[in-house]
């Protein structure tokens, strides 16, 4: 069976049903590789080199002074905290830790401290995503806010998702400039909420990482190139988070209320796996095997790739689409899915 599937069309209804024990299966042959087992070293020595890069980084804007050589600086310390949020990203998950407590803690220092975004309203909003993926009304990822991801949602458009979604296509990429600035105003706004525990904490250790980033940088800098590092900074770091969580499940099957999947099929026909060797794993985190981070999102990061060999098996055997592509066409995909879902608004539907 190929490992691809057109996206266009919608999955064969015998792929929409299907036995629950399915992922009982496919968990005992995880199981029995040790692919749940935790690996210390791995993120002992992950999170030696991130912490160091920071810090190194932030030290070589003092080393080099008034200098527009620092745009490169800022240029690379956005893959720097691009790395440290996919840290948290798998403190969240509990693939470093067992114990939530510790989870939570290293979570809060990575995420508020170090990159200046909310642990807890991130992981509200993941939680969520990954309880229903790509599901039209529940998954806060694909909610019609700037841009629409189906054709009902850019017939119920208003606004400005309604204007952007004509032309959503062209304008995805520019928007990821604008994606940083983004989790700082929502990880400040949602402090608000009741449904985050630690609101005084989090606020706390948001401030404190403005405070020091702003001050180290006016400090460093002189206005002028101070500003320019800040907007480099933040733009590419935005562009950057967006282009690995983007192919994971953009331009896949979009789930409505009239569907009913089991959870095996639910993760699977959702989620898109990106090709690429070493580089790719490094770059995105081991993001690109969605899939398998889906279906075992507590599993840690170097066990994804046989867990993969195991899962794209296992689906060949139960006929279920299992996809994987290559990063520059995933992006293809996703562009022009926005472009099919914006029709409505350009035909005046």
């Amino acid at each position: 069976m190929s490992t691809d599937v057109m996206t266009k069309a919608p999955a064969p209804a015998r792929q929409l049903r299907g036995d629950g024990s399915d992922f009982a299966q496919l968990s005992r042959r995880i199981a029995a590789e040790g692919l749940l087992d935790r690996r210390k070293g791995y993120y002992a020595a992950r999170s030696g080199l991130v912490l160091a890069a920071f810090g190194g980084g932030w030290w070589a804007v003092f080393a080099l002074g008034d200098s527009w050589w620092q745009l490169a600086l800022a240029a690379g310390l956005s893959v720097v905290f691009a790395q440290v949020g996919l840290m948290a990203h798998d403190l969240a998950h509990r693939q470093v830790f067992d114990r939530r407590r510790p989870s939570e803690a290293g979570g809060l220092v990575a995420a508020n401290l170090l990159m200046g975004m909310s642990y807890g309203w991130w992981m509200n909003k993941h939680t969520r995503h990954h309880a229903n993926p790509n599901h039209e009304e529940r998954d806060p990822d694909v909610s019609p806010d700037l841009v629409v991801w189906s054709q009902r949602q850019a017939r119920e458009a208003s606004g400005l998702a309604r204007f952007i979604g004509r032309r959503q296509a062209y304008l995805f990429f520019p928007l990821l400039l604008l994606e940083g600035l983004n989790l700082s105003y929502n990880s400040f706004r949602a402090l608000r909420r009741p449904t985050m525990k630690r609101p005084l904490l989090e606020g706390a250790l948001l401030v404190a990482h403005f405070l020091a980033y702003f001050g180290m940088v006016f400090a460093a800098l002189p206005a002028g190139k101070a500003v320019a590092f800040l907007a480099v900074h933040q733009a590419l770091l935005g562009v950057y988070l967006g282009c690995v969580f983007a192919p994971n499940h953009k331009g896949m099957l979009m789930v409505t209320p009239e569907m009913k999947l089991d959870f095996l099929r639910r993760q699977v026909l959702t989620s898109r796996n990106v090709r690429g060797g070493v580089l790719v794993d490094s770059v995105m985190g081991g993001l690109n095997y969605q899939v398998e981070h889906h279906l075992f999102p507590s599993m840690p990061t170097p066990a994804l790739r046989r867990a993969a060999r195991i899962t794209r098996q296992f689906c060949a055997e139960k006929g279920i689409a299992y996809y994987e592509v290559g990063l520059a066409r995933s992006y293809r995909e996703i562009l022009g899915h926005l472009h099919r879902t914006g029709e409505p608004l350009r035909s005046g539907e």
